[in-house]
């Protein structure tokens, strides 16, 4: 196994719970989660446009017309996963909306690489690896456990729905990978880049989450996102990035490692690095002991993503 992409799926996970933390800075600062999606989308899209420009370019864009039009969907995830960060976060908890994200991940990822959905190579059944997912499943089911729900949420009769948001929420951030590893494949034959296929799913999850937010401001008459103030830190706007690199790399480590070994080890990534942020009250998140509970969560986690990875 080569250790490099190992360590490359754990960093991506760590970037992962950095853009959370920023996406929440720049909800605040737009005064809407919607508008605030559309804004790090938009952010991210233009960013892989200029890298396209000195990679390049833009040859193959028009495989894109020949694809099968579920290999161009890939942005959904995206656009979901972030609205549902930027949404969940302040009513469920960083720790507990990370767990059910974690359980949507795993759940998914296991299913696809089982019975080879999505493009992807069947995996043979193996007890290791559904001992490993049963780990991980345990790790997150503990990691929401040691989280506290905020008190105006603990007794909301929406909670039901919410948690099924943030398993559908992981579900989809791990069907996003193969699917666009799909788009890429398509893209490279017309002979275009990695780099082609990662922008058009960023400007479609741009697209959707844009109109997504003009039809719940004509619906609901509310008022237009704020534009971001100098009270907001500059690494509110990282979302965008992390976003985009998040969307690069994920097709290139998942025809190698397999879809449940790569979500796994960037849910090691998140964890770890949830762990810091809330363990210091990093990028101005609310500091948060590190309980045993949690402690042993994580634990379970790395166990788990060893047992699906390694043996």
């Amino acid at each position: 196994m080569n250790i490099v992409l190992v360590i490359m799926a754990v960093i991506l996970g760590g970037l992962l719970a950095v853009q959370a933390a920023a996406n929440l800075q720049l909800s605040k600062a737009t005064a809407s989660p919607l508008g605030a999606s559309a804004l790090q989308l938009s952010i991210g899209t233009v960013a892989l446009a200029i890298l396209g420009l000195f990679v390049g370019g833009f040859g193959g864009i028009n495989a894109l017309f020949s694809a099968p039009w579920w290999h161009l969907i890939g942005g959904f995830g995206s656009a979901i996963y972030i609205t549902a960060g930027i949404i969940l976060f302040p009513r469920l908890g960083a720790l507990h909306a990370v767990g059910l994200f974690i359980a949507g991940q795993m759940l998914t990822s296991l299913l696809i690489d089982t019975f080879g959905w999505l493009g992807v190579a069947q995996e043979p059944f193996s007890p290791s690896a559904l001992l490993g997912g049963l780990f991980v499943l345990g790790g997150a089911g503990l990691v929401v456990k040691s989280a506290k729900l905020p008190a105006q949420e603990a007794h909301n009769k929406n909670h039901l729905l919410l948690t099924l948001f943030a398993v559908l929420a992981g579900a989809a951030l791990a069907a996003q990978g193969p699917i666009n590893a799909l788009l890429r494949h398509d893209v490279e034959r017309g002979g275009g880049t990695i780099i082609v296929a990662a922008l058009f799913s960023f400007a479609l999850a741009t697209v959707v989450m844009a109109a997504s937010l003009a039809l719940w401001q004509f619906i609901t008459k509310s008022s237009k996102p704020k534009l971001p103030t100098s009270k907001m830190p500059f690494w509110g706007y990282i979302g965008g990035f992390v976003g985009a690199t998040y969307v690069v790399a994920m097709p290139l480590l998942i025809p190698i490692l397999g879809v449940a070994s790569t979500v796994g080890l960037t849910v090691v990534g998140q964890q770890l690095a949830s762990m810091a942020v809330d363990r210091w009250g990093l990028m101005r998140m609310v500091k948060r002991a590190l309980t045993p509970m949690r402690v042993a969560g994580v634990v379970l986690l790395l166990t788990g993503v060893f047992l699906i990875q390694f043996i």
